[in-house]
C-alpha cells in the first residue's frame, strides 16, 4: 500500500508542441508536465509574429533554447556564447519580441465552495516587465484559452507587483505567490529519504509522554506531529501537520542531520485511512513528490551513518587571556572564545576594513558563463568595473547595508576557573564522564540535570566576577537591558550546527541578573540533549568549553533569519531565503510565529513573497527593497565566511533597528 501524496507525469516520447492554435484542457493535459504537484506547460509569445507557441515540457525544458534553435535557427554553441545578452533581450528590454512564461493549473475553492480548476499565468521570477507589457502579455493568452477555464496572472516579483498596482483587476484578474501557495496542503521542507516506523502525535502532551517513556524515541523513529519542539532527538525523519518555516530549528536540524521533513495538513486523515501510526514505511521528500508507502513489515536496517560520525574539534586554548571587545576577534579565535563569537569578530572585520574579496562566489564558474560577475555589477550598480573596482563595490555596499553587534567576549578560561572553583562540580563532571565511556544512557539526564543545578547555584569566584562585571561601563550593568548569549566551540560548526541547543538569556538587567545568565549559558553545555548530542558524533566533554557573549540589548523594528540558498531547491544558487517578523529574530528562529517569507534573486535581481505568516499584510516596497539589499549583503558575506567551499550557505540571524538600520546578530554555516 502507498500514501502517494503526488508524483511527476511520464514524459511523452516525441515532441508535440504546438504554434498557433488555442488552448483547450485537453491540449493542455497533452504538453504539461508536473511541478511541486501541479500541470504546466511553457509558453512564447511571438510579438513580431502575432502567435504563440505552446512547448512540450518533456522536450523543452528551456524558454530560451527553443526560441534560439526553434525560432531564430541558432546553434546552442552561438546561445551559449552570449546567454546573458540573450536572456537580457527576453526578460529585460521593454521593447522585447518574445513574451516568456509559464501556464500552470490549479484547483480550488469559489465563493460558494464549489471545486473549481483555473489557470495561471506567470513569467520567470527575473523578469522585468512593465505593467502595460504584463497586461498585453495577460490579455494575449485570456484571448487563445477556452474561455470556460478562468485565467490569473501572478506577479512573478515586487516590481511586477508594483507595475500592476496602477492597472485594474477587471481588466488583469491576478492572484499573488502567496494567495495561491501560502496555504499549500504539502510543502516540502528538507529532501531526504527513509525508512523507519511512523509516530503519530496530535498533541504535545502524547509526544512527551511517549519521550519520557522507557523505550522512548529511537533513530529508527519518524515523528510526526502538528509542530516539533527543539528538543527532538536525532531520529529518521520529520513530518509537520501545521505550517511552519523552513528556516525553523527542527528544519535547521533536520537539514543539518540529513534527514527527510514536510509540512502535510492532511496527515492525520492519511494516518486514519491508511493505519500507518505505528507502522513502518518508506518515506520520501523531493522539490516535488512527498510519498510515505507502508511497508509489509519490519525492514533490515542499518544504523544510520550520524553512528559513525565523528565531528574533530580543534584543541580549546584555556590560558588565562583577557575580556575582550567583538570587535577585537578573529576567526581564529573559536578556540579561546567560541565559534559564535570568533565569527562576529571576523565579521566587524570585514565590515571595517574592507579588504575582504567578497566577490568569490559570483567568480565560480556556471556553465556555460565562465563567471557572474556581470550580475553582480549589475547587482551594485557599476558599469563594467575592473576586477579591484568591484571588489571595492563589494565591500563598500556591504558596509553601508549592515553593522555588527558591539558586545564582548568572555573567553573559556573563565568558565573553566569557574568549574574549578567547586569540588562539587568537578564531582559532577567526573561521574558524567564515567557515565558516557560506559555508554550509561539510563542515567545520563539525571547527572546532565543535577550537574546543570550545581553550575547555577554555585557562587562565581571573585576574581572572575570582577572580569564579567567590568566588560561594561556601570549604568549599563546596573540599569540597561543586556543579552547574554552562548559561543561554545562546539556549535556552528560544518556537519554540527548546534542550532537552539544552548541558551541565551534575553532579558537580563544589573550585575545579578549578569551573573546568573552567565551561569545558565555556562550549565546549557552539559544539558541533557546537548551532550547526547554531541556524544552521538564523537565530541568529548574535555574538549567542549563555552565562552559567552554580552551586548547591550538593542531594540527591533523587524528581525529574522536569512539563508544563502533556498532550503527545498539546493541546486539553485540564484536565490536565497529569508524570514522576518516584527521584533526580535529569536521569534523567528523559535518558531513562535509564523514569519513572513521572501525570496531573493540575487544574480537576476527581483524579489517575491512566498507567504505573510501571522500578518495579513505584506511589508512596505521601500521595506522590500531594503530586505533586497540585506540578501545581496548575505551572498556577498558567503564569499568570505565559506571561502574553502563557496557553495556552502550561511545561516545569518539579522535585525532592523527602529533608525532603519540593519545589524547582523549572528553568522554561521548553514547546514547542508
Amino acid at each position: 500500500m502507498t500514501a502517494q501524496l503526488f508524483t511527476e507525469a511520464p514524459e511523452p516520447a516525441t515532441d508535440r508542441t504546438v504554434v498557433g492554435e488555442n488552448l483547450s484542457l485537453p491540449l493542455f493535459r497533452t504538453l504539461s508536465g508536473v511541478l511541486a504537484g501541479h500541470p504546466y506547460l511553457k509558453v512564447v509569445v511571438d510579438r513580431a509574429e502575432n502567435t504563440w507557441h505552446l512547448l512540450d515540457t518533456a522536450v523543452h525544458p528551456f524558454h530560451v533554447n527553443y526560441i534560439a534553435t526553434r525560432v531564430l535557427g541558432m546553434e546552442l554553441d552561438e546561445l551559449d556564447a552570449d546567454l546573458d545578452g540573450f536572456n537580457a533581450s527576453v526578460y529585460m528590454d521593454p521593447r522585447r519580441r518574445f513574451l516568456l512564461g509559464v501556464l500552470s493549473l490549479h484547483t480550488g475553492e469559489d465563493a460558494e465552495g464549489r471545486e473549481r480548476t483555473f489557470l495561471v499565468l506567470e513569467t520567470t521570477e527575473a523578469d522585468t516587465m512593465h505593467g502595460e507589457l504584463l497586461a498585453f502579455f495577460y490579455e494575449f493568452v485570456r484571448a487563445r484559452v477556452d474561455g470556460r477555464l478562468p485565467l490569473l496572472l501572478k506577479p512573478a516579483n515586487h516590481g511586477q507587483e508594483e507595475e500592476l498596482a496602477a492597472i485594474s483587476e477587471r481588466r488583469v484578474p491576478r492572484i499573488l505567490s502567496h494567495e495561491l501557495f501560502g496555504s499549500r496542503t504539502r510543502t516540502p521542507l528538507n529532501p531526504g529519504e527513509a525508512m523507519g516506523r511512523l509516530r503519530f502525535f496530535r498533541t504535545n502532551e502524547a509526544y512527551e509522554a511517549y519521550a519520557a517513556a522507557e523505550a522512548g524515541l529511537g533513530w529508527a523513529d519518524i515523528v510526526a506531529m502538528p509542530c516539533l519542539p527543539d528538543d527532538v532527538p536525532r531520529v529518521a525523519g520529520f513530518l509537520n501537520t501545521a505550517p511552519i518555516t523552513p528556516l525553523s530549528h527542527t528544519n535547521v536540524l533536520a537539514s543539518g542531520w540529513g534527514i527527510p521533513n514536510a509540512i502535510v495538513l492532511d496527515l492525520e486523515q492519511l494516518v486514519e485511512r491508511d493505519g500507518l501510526d505505528g507502522a513502518w514505511v518508506r518515506y520520501r521528500v523531493r522539490e516535488d513528490e512527498i510519498s510515505l508507502e507502508r511497508l509489509d513489515g519490519e525492514p533490515v536496517l542499518r544504523a544510520p551513518d550520524w553512528h559513525q560520525q565523528r565531528i574533530r574539534l580543534e584543541p580549546p586554548l584555556l590560558e588565562n587571556v583577557p575580556v575582550l571587545a567583538l570587535h577585537r576577534l578573529r576567526g581564529a579565535d573559536r578556540d579561546r572564545y567560541g565559534t559564535k563569537a570568533a565569527n562576529l569578530g571576523e565579521l566587524h572585520h570585514v565590515l571595517d576594513s574592507r579588504t575582504a574579496d567578497l566577490t568569490a562566489f559570483y567568480g565560480r564558474p556556471r556553465p556555460p558563463r565562465d563567471d557572474l560577475y556581470g550580475h553582480l555589477a549589475a547587482r551594485l550598480g557599476l558599469d563594467a568595473p575592473s576586477t579591484a573596482e568591484l571588489r571595492a563595490g563589494a565591500a563598500d555596499f556591504v558596509a553601508a547595508t549592515v553593522g555588527a553587534p558591539e558586545g564582548v567576549a568572555l573567553p573559556f578560561s573563565l568558565q573553566q576557573h569557574f568549574l574549578a572553583s567547586s569540588p562539587a562540580i568537578q564531582q559532577g563532571i567526573g561521574k558524567l564522564k564515567m557515565a558516557l565511556e560506559l555508554d550509561a544512557t539510563d542515567v545520563l539526564d539525571s547527572l546532565c540535570l543535577q550537574l546543570q543545578q550545581l553550575i547555577r547555584h554555585t557562587p562565581v569566584p571573585d576574581s572572575v566576577t570582577r572580569q564579567i562585571t567590568q566588560a561594561f561601563p556601570a549604568p549599563a550593568a546596573a540599569s540597561g537591558r543586556l543579552v547574554v548569549r552562548s559561543s561554545s566551540n562546539a556549535e556552528d560548526l560544518p556537519g554540527f550546527s548546534a542550532a537552539g541547543v544552548y541558551d541565551s538569556v534575553t532579558t537580563v538587567h544589573g550585575t545579578g541578573e549578569l551573573l546568573d545568565a552567565v551561569r545558565q549559558v555556562w550549565a546549557s553545555l552539559v544539558s541533557p540533549r546537548s551532550v547526547r548530542l554531541r556524544h552521538q558524533v564523537g565530541i568529548s566533554l574535555d574538549d567542549t568549553y563555552m565562552g559567552v557573549i554580552i551586548q547591550e540589548y538593542v531594540p527591533a523594528a523587524l528581525g529574522g533569519v536569512l539563508v544563502t540558498c533556498d532550503p527545498t531547491r539546493r541546486e539553485d544558487f540564484r536565490n536565497v531565503y529569508l524570514n522576518c517578523s516584527p521584533g526580535s529574530p529569536e521569534r523567528v528562529v523559535e518558531g513562535s510565529v509564523l514569519p513572513q517569507q521572501y525570496l531573493y534573486n540575487t544574480v537576476e535581481g527581483g524579489g517575491r513573497t512566498v507567504a505573510l505568516g501571522s500578518w495579513g499584510d505584506g511589508l512596505p516596497a521601500a521595506t522590500l527593497a531594503r530586505l533586497a539589499d540585506l540578501s545581496l549583503t548575505g551572498r556577498l558575506l558567503q564569499s568570505h565566511f565559506s571561502a574553502d567551499d563557496l557553495d556552502r550557505p550561511l545561516d545569518i540571524e539579522w535585525l532592523m533597528t527602529d533608525r532603519g538600520d540593519f545589524r547582523l546578530v549572528q553568522i554561521r554555516p548553514y547546514a547542508l
